[in-house]
């Protein structure tokens, strides 16, 4: 679908966090999916060379569907535990797709 946005954020979080931090990956990437029709993926990956390093790639319609994603009860509730777990952005990225 020509214009999709991709968002591809990177987090890091403290070792002694990162189950529970996972956990709340999991959580935001169900509801995200199940709840949201013009999210169109949401997916956690972690990373082979860091086990701290959370990768979240999100797909949605457009941009306004990503906006409403940011107002979404299981997105507050992401975000709040980003800052209690003491996660840290390391790079989010947006992306539109141009092909195919």
């Amino acid at each position: 679908m020509a214009g999709e946005l991709t968002v591809i954020a990177e987090l890091s979080i403290p070792p002694e966090n990162r189950e529970k931090f996972l956990e709340m990956c999991a959580y935001d990437s169900k509801h995200s999916n199940a709840d949201e029709p013009d999210c169109h993926s949401f997916d956690v990956m972690t990373s082979n060379e860091d086990p701290n390093l959370i990768v979240l790639v999100e797909t949605y319609r457009d941009q306004a569907a990503f906006d409403v994603h940011l107002k979404t009860p299981h997105f507050q509730k992401f975000a709040e535990a980003v800052k209690t777990l003491g996660s840290k952005e390391s790079n989010v990225r947006f992306f539109t797709r141009t092909a195919p």
